[in-house]
C-alpha cells in the first residue's frame, strides 16, 4: 500500500486560497477610514461622534466645543515678542477695530471663539448686518483673516511653514504665527507701495489707516465702519506709548 506524500505548506497549490474580491474591499475600507481621519485633524473643534458633519459646515454656531469672547476696553498685548514697535502699535490698532475682545485670536466673525487654533478654521459664518448682509465669511482670529488672504499671506511670512515633505499639512494658525505673518506683511514695503514703517515714524497714522482700509474695512474710509473706527488714531498713541514703555 503505497503511501502520500506529506502536503508542504509552502507550496502555492497547498496553500489555502483567499475569498475572491477582499482586496478591493479592503483598499476601499482603508480609504474611508483616511476620509475620516482628515475630517476629524481638518475639524476646527472636538467632536463627539456620532455627529452631523453637516453642521459644522452649514451651522458652525452650533459646533461643539465653540466659546464666546467678551469685550475689552483696550486691545490686548501681542503674542509675539520684539519688532518695530511702530508697527505693534499699529497691529494692536487695527485689532481695536476687528477683534477687540479677550479672546481675539480665537474669534470667528459673530464673537464666538475656537478651540483649536492649529488651522485656519475655514468656516463660512453668515454676516447679519452691515453692506454685505446676506453672504457669509470665513474671517478668524486676531486680525479676521479670511481664508484665502491667510493661505496667500502664511505663504509669504509664516514663520515655520511646513516643509516640503509635510505638503498635506496647514498652515499653524497659533497667536504668535498670526501676529508673525500680519507684522511680516506691514513692514513689507512692497506689499503696499510705501514704507508703513515709516509714515509712522512721521506721524501719518491717519494715512496709514485709510491705506489699510481696502483690507480691514473696519478702520473706516471704505463701505465699513464701526464704532471704533473714528477713535483709531488716539488709540494707536495709546498703544505707542505703551509699545514704547514695554520694549
Amino acid at each position: 500500500m503505497s503511501s502520500q506524500p506529506p502536503i508542504d505548506p509552502l507550496k502555492e497549490e497547498n496553500a489555502p486560497s483567499a475569498p475572491s474580491g477582499y482586496g478591493p474591499l479592503l483598499i476601499t475600507i482603508l480609504m474611508f477610514l483616511g476620509v475620516i481621519s482628515l475630517l476629524f485633524h481638518w475639524s476646527p473643534v472636538s467632536l463627539n461622534w456620532p455627529y452631523s458633519l453637516s453642521k459644522v459646515w452649514f451651522n458652525p454656531g452650533s459646533l461643539l466645543g465653540l466659546g464666546s469672547a467678551n469685550w475689552v476696553t483696550s486691545p490686548l498685548p501681542l503674542a509675539m515678542a520684539g519688532g518695530d514697535p511702530h508697527i505693534r502699535a499699529l497691529m494692536r490698532t487695527i485689532s481695536a477695530s476687528e477683534s477687540n475682545m479677550d479672546r481675539p485670536y480665537h474669534l470667528l466673525y459673530g464673537g464666538q471663539t475656537l478651540k483649536q487654533l492649529t488651522h485656519h478654521p475655514d468656516l463660512c459664518i453668515p454676516i447679519e448686518t452691515g453692506p454685505n448682509v446676506g453672504d457669509c465669511t470665513t474671517a478668524a482670529g486676531r486680525y479676521q483673516f479670511l481664508t484665502t488672504t491667510w493661505q496667500s499671506k502664511a505663504e509669504q511670512y509664516h514663520p515655520e511653514p511646513p516643509v516640503w515633505f509635510e505638503f498635506w499639512q496647514s498652515y499653524d494658525f497659533s497667536p504668535k504665527a498670526q501676529d508673525m505673518v500680519v507684522y511680516r506683511w506691514l513692514s513689507d514695503p512692497d506689499a503696499w507701495g510705501v514704507d508703513i514703517a515709516q509714515q509712522l515714524k512721521a506721524g501719518e497714522i491717519t494715512s496709514v489707516l485709510e491705506l489699510l482700509s481696502g483690507t480691514w474695512t473696519s478702520l473706516g474710509y471704505g463701505i465699513e465702519t464701526n464704532s471704533m473706527s473714528s477713535q483709531l488714531p488716539s488709540i494707536y498713541d495709546d498703544m505707542l506709548e505703551e509699545e514704547l514703555s514695554n520694549p
